[in-house]
């Protein structure tokens, strides 16, 4: 990434974007190098002291920025969000839509409290913001793109996790949605699925000791890049500022991963196997067909290995 605003010769120069949730981690890596590809960030964040830090690395850099500082979810934020890009900057043409909380329950331990922070962060956050920035890309009428961040957890179900693995699983099919209904405005709506050594990642247990050894400085371990898609935030970043680009105009409704080594790109969901019979079933007609035919496709729950990040 060079400091002209390129980024191996894909350039954001004259674009603006919001992220929210960009005062750490991977919303912060996603801001940062999105400025030094050359678009100006409206930096999201509920902490003031870390949007204004993240505005500060980026203005000291020679890159646009500012804060807003509010939680997502209300109208109102999201309101606010794209009235600093567009008084600040002179128009939007990015939204990328990061910010999340955990709240980690067994089902039968959750509360109705811990649910509806995740539902109100995650998935209406994403709505309310997703729905002002297409407001004002239409208005502008040149097209732009949207950028939701779902999780592995939303692909395949995430022990102790009903609230997150809900609202990104959500997530994606609202960006599905999202890219049928805004196609003939010209903007995209895409999914990036992240897989990151992050406070998030951190709360598993098998990614713990791992998280603690990149704090202190030490390198990735080849084999966790490579069979985990475990890498640094900074690795997610690149998806981002291609999703943001001219490059990617074609490409929209899509769930993309990325993190260590590995790009992914994951399937729409599809019937595995249809059996008809006439008239209709019976309860005793569904078992003898689940057994003797169905039975062979079903699919098991969960990652296709134990390991599952971010």
């Amino acid at each position: 990434m060079s400091g002209d605003g390129t980024s191996d010769g894909i350039s954001l120069a004259g674009r603006v974007v919001i992220v929210t949730g960009a005062g750490r981690s991977l919303g912060k890596a996603y801001a940062t190098v999105l400025a030094q590809a050359g678009a100006a960030v409206v930096v999201n964040d509920i902490d003031a002291d870390a949007a204004e830090q993240v505005v500060a690395e980026i203005t000291s850099g020679g890159g646009q920025a500012t804060a807003v500082v509010a939680p997502v979810g209300p109208a109102a934020t999201a309101d606010a969000l794209v009235e600093a890009a567009r008084s600040t900057f002179g128009r939007l043409d990015v939204l990328v839509a990061n910010a999340g909380v955990l709240r980690d329950r067994v089902l039968w331990k959750m509360s109705d409290k811990d649910f509806d922070l995740v539902v109100d962060t995650h998935l209406k956050g994403t709505f309310t913001c997703g729905r002002a920035a297409a407001v004002a890309m239409r208005e502008q009428g040149e097209g732009g793109r949207i950028v939701v961040i779902g999780s592995p957890a939303g692909q395949f179900g995430s022990f102790g996790q009903t609230n997150y693995a809900a609202v990104k699983a959500g997530l994606v099919a609202m960006a599905r949605t999202w890219s049928l209904e805004l196609a003939r405005f010209g903007i995209t709506a895409n999914a990036v699925v992240p897989t990151a050594l992050s406070p998030m990642t951190a709360t598993i247990p098998a990614y713990a000791q791992l998280y603690e050894d990149y704090l202190a400085g030490e390198p990735i371990p080849s084999r966790y890049r490579k069979e985990n898609a475990l890498g640094t935030p900074e690795d997610v970043a690149p998806l981002i500022v291609w999703l943001a680009s001219d490059r990617s105009a074609d490409v929209t409704g899509q769930a993309i991963g990325i993190g260590g080594d590995r790009l992914t790109l994951y399937s729409h969901p599809q019937a595995l196997q249809t059996v008809d019979h006439d008239d209709g079933w019976t309860a005793e007609q569904i078992d003898k067909v689940w057994h003797g035919t169905l039975a062979a496709h079903a699919q098991p729950s969960g990652p296709p290995s134990k390991d599952a990040a971010e």
